[in-house]
């Protein structure tokens, strides 16, 4: 089946954001006490509210203060960005100009709230790229459950298997598989690990090669 649209996930993909998630998780956990490591806050990127809660209860006990931790989290980080700004990952131009250029949908798949999400992309020029933005609160389960890849296909007027999926943590990839997407690994913080290699198509070297793995699927 050919590929009609592409779905992606915004931190870490498109935007070189998920290194600050990691590094302000960890800072406002240890803020309250609870010793943190980067680990943790990798197993958590994408992940739907509900599962982190439980997951990180697992690590830290069950008397860990997830929504202290979250709300100090967003305040360390947003006084980073206003004074240093985001980025853009590199190659995010240049692949949304092909994707738009040839034809092809594009939908965000996102954990990020769709208040922050217009914010940080239109702070970079990308937002008129994506033809449909879709994020965790706007479906009953997140990541690394299938509905928000069903959901942005659906929007997009295409079957999940008519997408590429781009993913860079095991959450997104999980769900975006579960949803039949044709997934591609575009590695940020982490590579591909043996649980989820059978998961993915391929793993992308950087968002430009993106377009190899687009005209491989649908010109050999």
């Amino acid at each position: 089946m050919k590929i009609k649209g592409v779905i992606s996930d915004m931190d870490g993909v498109i935007l070189d954001t998920e290194k600050l998630y990691v590094r302000f998780w960890c800072e406002a956990a240890n803020f309250f006490g609870y010793p943190m490591q980067k680990h943790h806050a990798l197993s958590i990127r994408s992940m739907a509210r509900t599962f982190a809660i439980e997951r990180l209860k697992g690590y830290f006990g069950r008397d860990f203060d997830y929504f202290a931790v979250h709300d100090k989290r967003i305040e360390l980080m947003d006084k980073y960005i206003e004074d240093n700004g985001i980025e853009a990952k590199p190659g995010a131009e240049k692949l949304l100009s092909y994707l738009k250029d040839n034809g092809y949908k594009i939908a965000l798949a996102t954990a990020t709230a769709p208040e922050r999400t217009q914010s940080y992309l239109k702070r970079l020029g990308l937002y008129n790229y994506f033809d449909e933005i879709v994020c965790a609160s706007m479906v009953k389960r997140g990541k690394p459950e299938p509905d928000i890849y069903l959901f942005a296909a659906e929007k997009l007027g295409l079957a999940p298997q008519e997408c590429i999926a781009l993913e860079d943590s095991q959450n997104g990839i999980k769900s975006a598989s579960k949803a039949g997407c044709k997934t591609v690994m575009v590695p940020d913080l982490d590579g591909p690990n043996d649980e989820i290699r059978p998961l993915i198509i391929d793993v992308a070297d950087g968002l430009a090669d993106v377009i190899r793995i687009i005209e491989t699927v649908n010109f050999g």
